[in-house]
């Protein structure tokens, strides 16, 4: 009952310093980002940019509460999540909103997300096969800034193979699903296959969603400003994350966009589930997965209150109150106890309040 109540004060103690220290330090990160993005030379990459910071930015207040990990220089880590998360959410937008559809334009501008964790190697030309090039700056200014602030930690050597591994596979997956819908689900397969003999436990579409986050990275990050940080210690946050936690993080994203992406014609990893049973209870296994994961890396406490966040965070949208996402958000929230349902109430106030 101690460990239990101990537990409770830590994260509400994280949780209301999240809210209160961590977001205004996003704001500021990105309004200097959309200044920036304003002086693109390119209207629709500056149209892009400002659209990614302007609709996406939940993606950086989310991630951005790693910066109160154990140890972490709070606004340098700020800096590299939303730098890192702005380079995502902004190549996300041209290769999805700019009506092109080119598997080598997309690989090249990936580049941006391996360049921005590898400190050591040239920066490519991001837009050397895209139909668009002059984002006066914008792009590699990103990946700049993500260098600078790893170049920083203490253990960072450690982790840098673990977080590129995470940045391929990401990239990988976002070079693939953009692509045309006549030849998108084949290409992804062919991509996918190999790597199920390693995660026979995932389906094919499970394991394409847990390369789609960028949790991971932002963990290893903060871990590596530990001078103590150990092989073995970023081999177990790597195995946690890698597929559960980050598995769980985009399966939660897509379950809350099911039908709006069906009614546009967007793939969706949920929507491969054949029934609302399989989809609660594949989720569920992810949850219980991940906070099984979470106590077998440092700050276990952390961890555990970034998963049952995620529930919250998630099931708190509005989309989850459809009729079809209803009973399985309940069902979920009630499986995360008691807690999870506290942090549920508290983000659904935020949400009211304009603040998430």
């Amino acid at each position: 009952m101690f460990d239990s109540l101990r537990h409770s004060a830590a994260s509400l103690g994280l949780i209301t310093k999240f809210i209160r220290q961590v977001f205004p330090l996003v704001d500021g990160e990105l309004a200097n980002w959309q200044q920036l993005a304003e002086k693109s030379g390119c209207q629709e990459l500056r149209e892009q940019a400002l659209a990614s910071i302007r609709d996406k930015k939940f993606h950086c207040q989310g991630g951005s509460v790693y910066s109160l990990y154990t140890g972490v220089a709070t606004p340098d880590c700020v800096r590299f999540i939303v730098a890192l998360q702005t380079i995502s959410d902004y190549l996300d937008n041209l290769c999805d909103r700019a009506g092109i559809a080119d598997e080598q334009a997309f690989s090249q501008l990936h580049l941006a997300m391996t360049d921005a964790l590898d400190p050591d190697t040239p920066l490519s030309d991001y837009y050397r096969f895209y139909p668009f090039q002059n984002d006066g700056g914008y792009l590699k200014a990103l990946v700049t800034a993500c260098r600078e602030e790893v170049a920083k930690l203490p253990s960072y050597a450690v982790v840098k193979p673990e977080a590129l591994r995470f940045a391929r596979l990401y990239s990988e997956l976002q070079t693939y699903k953009h692509l045309d819908l006549a030849i998108r689900e084949t290409k992804m397969t062919t991509w996918i296959t190999p790597h199920l003999n390693v995660y026979q436990e995932l389906s094919p579409w499970e394991f394409a969603a847990a390369t789609g986050s960028t949790l991971g990275m932002f963990m290893l990050y903060a871990a590596a400003s530990s001078p103590n940080l150990t092989q073995t210690d970023a081999a177990r946050i790597g195995s946690a994350y890698f597929p559960w936690i980050s598995g769980l993080h985009i399966l939660l994203d897509y379950f809350i966009d099911a039908a709006e992406d069906l009614e546009n014609g967007d793939l969706n990893f949920v929507a491969y589930y054949s029934s609302h049973q399989e989809t609660l209870a594949r989720l569920d296994l992810f949850t219980k997965q991940a906070l099984k994961q979470a106590k077998n890396i440092p700050e276990p406490i952390f961890t555990t209150t970034v998963i049952l966040g995620l529930l919250a965070m998630y099931l708190s949208d509005p989309k989850a109150n459809r009729p079809a996402e209803r009973m399985i958000s309940d069902e979920l929230l009630k499986n995360g106890g008691a807690y999870t349902g506290l942090i549920y109430r508290l983000c659904r106030l935020i949400r009211k309040r304009g603040a998430l």
